[in-house]
């Protein structure tokens, strides 16, 4: 199908977007990768007066270490997010997560910062941005503000962006010592997209009880979310196999679980279980100096 028509805008940097963002409000929609937004608007089901085109705002490319944190740019592609030697070094997870999105094609054109904007359910960044407990950079005319991601994810297809604001980076912790993170995936077939995606990151301490733990979901629910009853059933603990399997099994816990064509709502329940699992020993390797 062809869009409605829409008047279009290139703007070569970040003040100019953020001008043309102000101007246009709810009107406009940005077009970053333009693989969530443009099917959309052939579909017919967005229907934007204004299209912002972004995407040459070299500003927004790039991966850089600061202050012990990554900051990767908001039009960094999830190719360049896998492929970066830099994550991989010091965010395995991460490089993990963009390397399960979509296909080659996808990877190479879809960007971080358009993905976290959109906020697909079953989209693969936001589970590893709660368990990472990133931050979300959000820049208006005014200044910017740091959003934790922990607080970004609304709803379906929500998130705390204002009409006025552009996202402009994500800020990544650096995993300390004794640190360990994994993304473990159930793929849709035809899409890529999660059915089920569990990243989990874990912090072993004395003793080697597991001193912190964060467990992100998506796939299951109307957005992304931690797992907080099963992160507290680990917290201060000796990993074993009982104890595994027991707080993967409450991954879902209080959670009104999705079912759809692709799988009903008990089989993602099950399906959690298993790879939330799967995620939490592959981090508590990590973390311990083994490969997983």
């Amino acid at each position: 199908m062809i869009p409605a028509a829409f008047e279009y805008f290139a703007p070569k940097n970040l003040d100019e977007a953020l001008r043309l963002v102000e101007r246009h409000g709810d009107e406009a929609k940005l077009l970053a990768g333009g693989h969530s937004l443009l099917p959309l608007m052939k579909l017919r089901l967005s229907a934007p007066r204004y299209v912002i085109d972004i995407g040459r705002i070299r500003a927004l490319h790039g991966v850089r270490e600061e202050d012990g944190r990554l900051v990767i740019g908001a039009l960094t592609t999830h190719h360049d997010v896998e492929s970066s030697e830099l994550v991989r070094q010091r965010c395995l997870l991460l490089a993990e997560a963009a390397a399960e999105i979509g296909d080659v094609q996808v990877r190479n054109r879809g960007t971080v910062g358009g993905s976290l904007a959109h906020a697909d359910p079953a989209a693969d960044y936001p589970a590893a941005m709660l368990a990472l407990e990133a931050e979300i950079v959000a820049t208006s005319s005014g200044g910017s503000r740091a959003i934790p991601a922990g607080e970004f994810f609304v709803d379906l297809l929500t998130t705390q962006l204002r009409p006025d604001e552009i996202l402009t980076e994500v800020r990544v912790p650096v995993a300390g010592r004794r640190s360990g993170g994994a993304y473990r995936k159930l793929h849709q077939p035809a899409s890529g997209f999660a059915l089920v995606g569990v990243a989990a990151r874990v912090r072993l301490g004395e003793g080697e009880k597991i001193e912190s733990v964060a467990i992100g979901m998506t796939g299951v629910a109307a957005h992304a979310y931690r797992a907080a009853t099963a992160e507290q059933a680990l917290a201060g603990k000796k990993p074993g196999a009982k104890l595994l399997g027991e707080a993967a099994g409450r991954v879902t816990e209080g959670v009104d679980t999705l079912g759809d064509m692709h799988g009903s709502a008990g089989y993602r329940r099950a399906v959690a279980t298993v790879y939330a699992r799967r995620a939490l020993e592959a981090a508590i390797a990590r973390a311990g100096g083994k490969t997983a």
